[in-house]
């Protein structure tokens, strides 16, 4: 070996066994996650049960806490209030021009209402409830939906039981095979149109303001 391949060899080995030392001495990010945090954030709940907390909760016990910290928004009932979701009604309709996409005429699994609940609400003041809590509040808006009858306790035992009417409406993504015949296979790509036109408004979904001035744009559909 000649001297300066020699000197590139042991260059090069110096270089590695610096950047070894330097990444262990140097590159100190963090810590370790300690259980109780895992704990914390590991609160989502599956389909089966899966995350599912110790508890259960009445539909009785549901109803006092839905009206306490959910019915301003939802409304007694689940029926809305305002502009707030509905969370209850809406069978039959998802085939109409507007569809109520509720708890129990669209949504798939009873643990998305458990986990959203458990998550994010009240509004303001999230992750406030106690499980037995968000279990008596599920079970309240599962009994608005005609899922369970009014004397129904729900718990983690009975919870992966529980089926939402619309369940079994929901598949895989097929689109690669029940709709690729009807893609453009030359999509306009250049010199398309030069001016994009206001075809119709979405007034059906109420998103279009009243009056619209020259200057406004209000939402709808375009070619």
């Amino acid at each position: 070996m000649s001297r300066s391949a020699r000197s590139c060899a042991i260059a090069g080995a110096f270089f590695l066994a610096f950047t070894a030392v330097a990444a262990a001495d140097t590159v100190k990010l963090g810590r370790p996650a300690l259980p109780e945090e895992i704990k914390a954030w590991d609160i989502d709940v599956r389909p089966d049960g899966l995350g599912l907390p110790e508890g259960k909760g009445s539909v009785t016990q549901g109803e006092e806490l839905f009206q306490n910290n959910c019915a301003a928004c939802h409304g007694e009932f689940g029926e809305g209030a305002g502009r707030w979701p509905v969370l209850a009604g809406g069978q039959g309709t998802l085939k109409s021009e507007r569809p109520e996409k509720t708890i129990g005429s669209f949504w798939p699994y009873a643990s998305t209402v458990f986990d959203y609940v458990h998550r994010a609400m009240p509004f303001g003041a999230a992750q406030t409830l106690q499980p037995d809590e968000v279990y008596a509040i599920v079970a309240y808006l599962l009994y608005l939906n005609d899922v369970v009858p009014e004397d129904y306790v729900l718990s983690k035992e009975n919870f992966p039981k529980v089926e939402l009417p619309n369940s079994a409406n929901f598949y895989d993504d097929d689109r690669e095979t029940t709709e690729k015949a009807f893609w453009n296979k030359n999509p306009c790509m250049k010199d398309c149109k030069a001016k994009v036109e206001i075809t119709s408004h979405a007034r059906v979904l109420d998103v279009t303001p009243d009056g619209a001035g020259e200057n406004d744009k209000p939402a709808g559909a375009v070619e």
